[in-house]
């Protein structure tokens, strides 16, 4: 997802320099910026769910030591996840700003 955003950011951005932008270009992304914002969402909701877990554990690391081990698994799986939602966020948050671009062209 991290590479597919990125390609379609550049594409727009180079569609944007360009001047050519149509109301079709401006429909479609517009339909794109759904679909991203939905793949933020769902990784939000795993990402809460990552968190949640990890607090979980700790709270069970206090009867059972060992589980200090899942401990570090699931903050290792939350830091990875954390960066990646924040890559989506920036990204639709700059697929607005590309959207209002683009309606200055039209």
């Amino acid at each position: 997802m991290r590479e597919y955003l990125s390609n379609y950011i550049k594409e727009i951005d180079d569609l944007i320099k360009g001047g050519k932008v149509v109301g079709k270009d401006i429909d479609n992304h517009l339909v794109k910026i759904k679909f991203f914002q939905h793949e933020r969402f769902i990784h939000l909701i795993v990402t809460c769910f990552y968190a949640i877990f990890l607090l979980l554990s700790i709270f069970i690391c206090t009867f059972i030591p060992l589980f200090g081990i899942v401990i570090f698994i699931f903050l290792v799986f939350l830091l990875f996840y954390v960066r990646h939602y924040f890559f989506l966020e920036n990204g639709v948050q700059y697929l607005y700003k590309q959207y209002d671009e683009m309606l200055k062209l039209k």
